[in-house]
């Protein structure tokens, strides 16, 4: 019988979330006709043919469209509005799927995430496809590993991964396969999935590792020649001079736990040194292997650990290992990836399990006979992101004007997958500017745009938007924005200084003063000096009605701030966060908050290149403990503008406003008494909303415009708080 067709306009969607996913939408009584449902495979055919999954239109789609994203009209080899015959197709799993893409894509993409990142997509030879998961329809069974890939595609590839796209070299099946968690999934020229055996190397030759591309060399991995030397010993020692141990009556493990944030390189140290001493590398990504069937994912470490212990020197790298062996409720699973573990590690391979999260991994993996030694990954300092950038821009023609010190200073938080990241990005924004041009360069230009849309790793969800301003964009308050300098940029800007000096920079500072006198803003500015990453969060946000989930929450923002030192973390609300012990009735959440607070500024753990500031207009409420020097030691009163102040407020909130000349800031700054600085610039915003409202036209705002905004603007400071608070900062002086 032969299958139904239509032919159909294609309809171009840019701005759909399910875009390049490989998702195609028609209209309800279109997948009638054609007998399909949400879900199923459907051939497409233009120029070329291709295939994707269907799914229903939303309201107001018309029955004669094909909705499409850009991808899939490429594949066609179509323009938007040019017709596409739509037929059923047979659901075929695919047997193998190979892929090409970027080199970087390459060397730094396991065939185990390249799966999950084509997993539940039909694919066809020839084709090209992004990383982006299909997570529109996905099976419920591999949700979780779906959004797994997500975290390790974002971590891995950096802020381009989204945009990356890769090309279906082969497919073993027919036309339009389904990837399947079955399907095997390779780079072209490389290893595949489902830990197929690596073949040993000959001696002497290089060995084989589980990324195409070139091994990294260990001189090309800034900031970790020392993780580098100490890990080369170990492996040198444990596969090449075990007779002299022997001798000495004592034994070698070669189980190490390597910590650090994500993207620092912690797998490409790992390639490099066992490349080094001629070893070859077996990977294994955790949250694969965890998300299976308890037998089934017993079976695939088991066999895992029979491929790697076969023939010569090798390294079982486990990566994520949190995944397999949670510190909560560690599970059967962890009991069988212990004991493999402890065989693999007896049977004289090195077995190397990475995390950016240490404290969640079983502390029992830490037994002398499993992962013995510990080595971290830090977070790289101004000077090493500076080496760092050296090597990545190495083939990179920068003109006169790049400074290289200048963006390691402004990149605080960055890792070595950023810094990528981040090079790559102007290196677009070049090629965007310079398309026809014979010789290219990246300029300084081109950097400072890349800084505005890559992020840090660690920041990725971080609730501030980093407004443009600085300090100098703050009117009046001299005394408070120099204090601000001296106890929160200086402890992140210049580290070394205090300890040469030999002194403890301070921990934290609590802003408090009248509603609407610029405490966030402040704190605003502060961010915006691009010296620290930030970290913002409400008071209340942080509170839970479960037991123990605030405590996890505070300790999770500490964790956050540490991994992306320097670090500044802004509280707001603070009063509402830790009140005073003793006086809650909401069953000693605020109480156990407050001590998480204490013990996270003050405790055993040190807290290096992070500053926490408070902001509050009810001091008096804050629990007195935060107050003491060592955590929120410094408070600083932000008392309400004076006249002086009011003007410059007005200036800084004018600054790109076209005042005419009989507009008088300061006299106007004189007469607002009472008035906060919100209010201030509540003034500058009416103003030229009464210029609006007189004529769209309107160049210029004219002082009969500020008489009417001042008409309509009312003071909100509140006499007897500004009185009671002036009084509380002098009492404290």
């Amino acid at each position: 019988m032969a299958q139904p067709d239509l032919t159909l306009t294609a309809s171009l969607r840019p701005a759909a979330l399910d875009a390049r996913r490989g998702i195609v939408r028609l209209h309800p009584e279109a997948l009638t006709a054609l007998g399909l449902r949400p879900g199923d495979p459907v051939r497409l055919t233009g120029r070329r043919e291709t295939a994707g999954i269907v799914a229903a239109a939303g309201s107001g789609a018309s029955s004669a469209l094909l909705y499409a994203d850009d991808l899939t009209l490429g594949n066609l080899g179509l323009r938007d509005g040019a017709p596409v015959r739509v037929s059923p197709l047979p659901l075929t799993p695919a047997a193998r799927v190979t892929v090409t893409g970027p080199v970087q894509v390459l060397a730094s993409v396991s065939p185990e995430m390249l799966r999950l990142a084509l997993l539940g997509k039909v694919v066809t030879t020839g084709d090209d496809v992004s990383l982006l998961p299909q997570d529109v329809l996905p099976d419920a069974s591999t949700r979780g590993l779906v959004e797994a890939a997500r975290r390790s595609l974002a971590t891995t590839v950096g802020f381009a991964w989204t945009s990356t796209l890769l090309t279906v070299v082969a497919v073993e099946e027919s036309a339009g396969s389904l990837v399947t968690m079955d399907t095997v999934v390779a780079w072209e020229h490389g290893p595949a999935t489902h830990g197929e055996p690596v073949a040993a190397p000959a001696s002497g030759a290089a060995p084989t590792v589980d990324a195409a591309g070139d091994v990294p060399d260990v001189d090309e991995l800034p900031g970790l020649r020392a993780q580098a030397e100490e890990l080369t010993e170990l492996f040198d020692l444990g596969f090449h001079h075990r007779e002299v141990l022997g001798r000495l009556g004592t034994t070698i493990s070669l189980g190490v736990l390597l910590s650090g944030p994500a993207g620092s390189g912690k797998s490409a140290l790992v390639r490099a040194v066992a490349a080094r001493v001629g070893a070859r590398v077996h990977p294994l990504w955790a949250p694969e292997v965890a998300a299976l069937t308890n037998q089934a994912a017993a079976d695939r470490l088991r066999a895992a650990a029979t491929t790697v212990r076969a023939g010569g020197p090798a390294v079982l790298l486990v990566t994520d290992v949190e995944a397999l062996a949670p510190a909560e409720e560690p599970g059967p699973l962890a009991t069988v990836f212990r004991q493999v573990l402890a065989q693999t590690v007896r049977a004289g391979v090195a077995v190397v399990c990475t995390t950016g999260r240490p404290e969640a991994v079983d502390p029992a993996l830490r037994a002398p006979d499993l992962l013995s030694l510990r080595i971290s990954v830090p977070l790289p300092d101004p000077a090493l992101r500076r080496e760092q950038l050296t090597v990545l821009t190495r083939q990179v023609p920068l003109a006169d004007d790049v400074r290289l010190d200048e963006v390691a200073g402004r990149t605080p938080g960055f890792v070595a997958a950023d810094l990528a990241a981040l090079v790559r990005e102007a290196g677009v924004r070049a090629a965007l500017r310079q398309k026809s041009a014979r010789t290219p360069t990246v300029a300084m230009a081109d950097f400072t745009a890349a800084l505005e849309v890559v992020r840090p790793t660690t920041m990725a969800a971080s609730t501030l938007e980093l407004a443009s301003v600085t300090l100098d964009d703050v009117g009046g308050l001299d005394e408070v924005k120099q204090t601000l300098t001296e106890s929160v940029l200086w402890p992140l800007t210049y580290p070394d200084t205090f300890a040469r000096l030999g002194v403890q920079p301070p921990r934290g500072v609590l802003l408090y003063g009248p509603p609407g006198c610029g405490k966030t803003y402040l704190v605003t500015a502060l961010a915006g000096s691009g010296r620290a990453n930030v970290l913002s969060v409400k008071g209340a946000e942080l509170l839970s009605k479960w037991v123990g989930e605030s405590e996890r929450a505070v300790r999770e923002l500490f964790r956050r701030a540490r991994e992306a030192a320097p670090t500044l973390i802004f509280l707001d609300e603070v009063d509402a966060l830790a009140p005073v012990r003793g006086q809650a009735t909401d069953g000693g959440t605020t109480d156990r908050v407050v001590a998480a607070l204490l013990t996270e500024l003050d405790g055993v753990e040190t807290l290096r290149n992070v500053v926490v500031v408070g902001a509050t207009n009810r001091p008096d409420l804050v629990d007195p403990a935060l107050l003491r020097p060592g955590r929120l030691g410094r408070l600083v009163y932000v008392p309400p503008p004076d006249g002086p102040a009011r003007a410059e407020i007005l200036r800084a909130a004018a600054r790109h406003v076209p005042l005419a000349p009989d507009v008088d800031l300061a006299a106007l700054g004189a007469e607002l008494t009472g008035f906060s600085a919100a209010d201030c610039a509540a003034v500058v915003r009416e103003a030229a909303l009464a210029a609006m409202r007189e004529s769209l036209a309107a160049a210029t705002v004219t002082a009969a415009h500020v008489a009417a905004a001042r008409e309509r603007v009312r003071p909100s400071l509140d006499a007897a708080q500004v009185a009671w608070l002036a009084a509380y900062a002098a009492g404290r002086d």
